[in-house]
């Protein structure tokens, strides 16, 4: 989350609209402290609506991975569910089990087998961290032998172009992170570099089913093959852990996706968002393991704070919403594998129309959406101020096209990524062709250089 640090310098009080208000005294109300009076609901509700007047329009997002739609039938049902803590095991019996299918049906697009073991987590950041104490504890356990001096320092190979919540796992729970670079013309990891960056303290290899920058899924079976010859070569035998925020509820569904998933034997555990293309609303994640082995026991707390039965669990939280995973499962049962499948291929239809249009019009295309129906593209030059003024005028525009730098190596590179949601037509997408093109036009018209502005979206 956000850092913020509180100051009540640059804020005044609400001034409220006598149209909402039943009183003189209720017009004018603090913004940053409680009042010393209550008002009614239907009053704080009109003056966070007119609050929220200035936040974008989550259909011309192309920004976020993150679902922006429910169903109005599946809202109602997460609304009806809003109060249940899924972390009750004993008042909400029928919600655990509804987790536990989910987790079986995740378990059967992975391709795992009757003794994959998994959780349910609020979102993927969770899960990795989840992922990464599994992997650091199991090493620590077969090491258990030795001193403390003599474990050495634990460390996990990775992508410069992961989501940041690998650097923060290895800082909070102290792994050494041993980032392989991301270069202009090697935007996924290379087999042999991971082999070659491994060794006797390396818990696990990280390969990644989606770059948020670019798209992009990292060659797993060629990373799987390349760890198996360095086993063999009598090297360390080390795990792979596939971070699948995105891909994963995406590749299962791609008719020509290569393996990578528990069909790998290498593949010990595997994280992804249902909130991204799993089409769940915001707040759940999943992690799951190949076999219970890959888990530590020690890990786990037997639980009965609210009742009932121990119940292992695995987390970094408690008290969980039951109404994204009630959500999931129905989603699940509404769509089944062709519902998944046919809004994969309409996904990847769009995407590649928008990056065929967008190569046509001069752009370096650095993700084309044969992967995640992701499009990241940039100038052919180093030209960050024209990127940050393109995504100005399409923001214009109401299309909010984030820009951002690439990885570590790659980083004097700006470019713009535009995520093919579900939902995002054919119709929609030659709506923003137009706005890009209009945006172009009116950069090219503008006489002399263009002064830099802010950056907007992330950085590595």
């Amino acid at each position: 989350m956000t850092l913020h640090a509180h100051s009540d310098a640059n804020w005044g009080d609400l001034d409220v609209s006598p149209l909402y208000s039943h009183s003189l005294d209720e017009t004018v109300i603090p913004r940053t402290r409680l009042a010393d009076f209550s008002i009614a609901p239907s009053m704080a509700v009109a003056i966070v609506r007119d609050e929220l007047l200035l936040d974008g329009r989550e259909k011309l997002n192309v920004a976020s991975f993150c679902s922006t739609y429910l169903e109005p039938e599946l809202a109602l049902l997460a609304a009806e569910n809003l109060t249940k803590n899924i972390a009750n095991h004993d008042q909400y019996p029928a919600s655990v089990e509804i987790e536990r299918r989910c987790l079986a049906i995740i378990g059967d697009l992975w391709h795992s087998n009757e003794i994959t073991v998994g959780v349910a987590t609020t979102g993927s950041s969770e899960a990795v961290m989840l992922a990464v104490l599994a992997f650091r504890q199991r090493w620590r356990e077969s090491r258990s032998a030795g001193t403390s001096s003599e474990l050495g320092t634990p460390n996990i190979v990775f992508s410069s172009a992961c989501h940041p919540c690998w650097d923060k796992a290895c800082l909070y729970f102290d792994v050494e992170p041993r980032k392989l670079p991301i270069r202009h013309d090697q935007t996924t990891l290379d087999p042999a570099e991971v082999a070659a960056a491994c060794d006797e303290n390396t818990i696990g290899v990280v390969a990644t089913l989606g770059y948020p920058a670019t798209g992009r899924y990292d060659p797993v079976l060629q990373i799987s093959e390349a760890l198996d010859a360095l086993a063999a070569r009598g090297g360390p035998d080390i795990g792979i852990h596939v971070d699948a925020a995105s891909g994963g509820f995406y590749a299962p569904f791609q008719p020509d996706a290569a393996p990578w998933d528990f069909q790998l034997p290498r593949v010990v555990s595997i994280d992804a968002s249902s909130h991204k293309f799993g089409l769940a609303n915001l707040g759940l994640g999943w992690a799951l393991w190949r076999e219970r082995q890959y888990l530590p026991e020690s890990l786990t707390f037997q639980i009965n704070l609210l009742g009932g039965e121990p119940a292992p669990t695995f987390s970094l939280t408690y008290s969980r919403p039951a109404a994204p995973v009630i959500d999931q499962y129905a989603t699940f049962l509404r769509l089944g594998r062709p519902g998944f499948a046919g809004l994969v291929a309409q996904a990847s239809r769009v995407a590649a129309y928008l990056a065929e249009a967008i190569a046509e019009r001069g752009f370096r295309i650095w993700g084309d959406g044969s992967d995640l129906p992701v499009i990241a593209f940039g100038t052919h030059g180093p030209d960050g101020p024209w990127m940050r003024h393109f995504s100005a005028k399409l923001r214009e525009r109401g299309w909010q096209v984030p820009t951002y730098t690439l990885a570590p190596d790659a980083e004097d590179t700006v470019v713009a990524r535009i995520v093919c949601r579900y939902g995002l037509t054919l119709d929609l997408a030659e709506r923003l062709v137009r706005a890009i093109d209009d945006s172009i036009g009116e950069l090219d018209a503008h006489d002399g250089p263009l002064p830099d502005i802010h950056r907007d979206g992330f950085a590595h």
